[in-house]
């Protein structure tokens, strides 16, 4: 198990009561690691079998006619579970994505969600008490873009709830380009890379004035085998 791995997740559906009939039609996870997006995401349209209300076609646009030719859940079901495995599950008002989840799961043969979840709107009705903890006023807070967001879409919230979870539980940066050369030589604790930027730093800037500057080289001269007299000689 990581630890580390964290599934932002969110769900279209039919309706809003599972009670009544009303299905999944769109799963979409985020994955995180140590609170940095991979990009190895997951989403998947699903046929649900049954007509669409429109109330909620109007909130994402999904009709019976794309959906048709989609798998049904009982055909995505294990793939789903795989990806998921035991990970943490970072969902917003979790209590509905959960119930149509678990509803999904056993009406297929499966046994329901053990994970882990974390509730981001629990979260930010104690960060925000008495405001708006919609995705939307949330992303204004915390001044997310949403600006491709005309409709719902299950991976397009959830990629825009990863970034406000990032942001409401560390406030670090959601988007993360990493150089992976730089990475490997970061990480086998190079010291050549640290210095390097020691080089480009102390050679792109002096802050010492002239006669400073020139008592701190003697001094450092008088240190055997000293970093200072390395960066110098280069």
């Amino acid at each position: 198990m990581n630890e580390n791995r964290k599934l932002v997740l969110d769900t279209e559906t039919t309706g809003l009561n599972v009670e009544n009939g009303d299905r999944i039609i769109e799963i979409g996870i985020v994955e995180l690691i140590d609170k940095t997006k991979t990009g190895n995401n997951y989403q998947i349209y699903i046929n649900p079998e049954r007509k669409i209300e429109k109330s909620a076609q109007k909130i994402h646009g999904l009709s019976n006619d794309f959906l048709d030719k989609k798998p049904k859940f009982h055909e995505i079901a294990n793939e789903l579970i795989s990806y998921i495995s035991n990970s943490t599950l970072i969902i917003h008002n979790a209590e509905f994505d959960i119930k149509f989840l678990d509803f999904e799961l056993e009406n297929c043969g499966y046994n329901k969600l053990s994970n882990n979840v974390e509730d981001t709107m629990l979260m930010a009705r104690k960060e925000y008490p008495g405001q708006s903890v919609s995705l939307d006023s949330l992303c204004r807070k915390l001044k997310i873009d949403r600006s491709a967001r005309s409709r719902h879409g299950a991976l397009l919230d959830a990629d825009l709830l990863s970034s406000v979870y990032i942001e409401m539980t560390s406030g670090k940066q959601a988007f993360l380009n990493f150089d992976k050369n730089k990475q490997k030589d970061l990480s086998k604790g190079s010291n050549n890379a640290l210095t390097q930027n020691l080089r480009l730093d102390r050679k792109s800037i002096n802050y010492l004035p002239k006669e400073e500057y020139q008592n701190h080289i003697k001094f450092i001269e008088t240190i055997d085998h000293s970093l200072w007299e390395q960066l110098n000689k280069d």
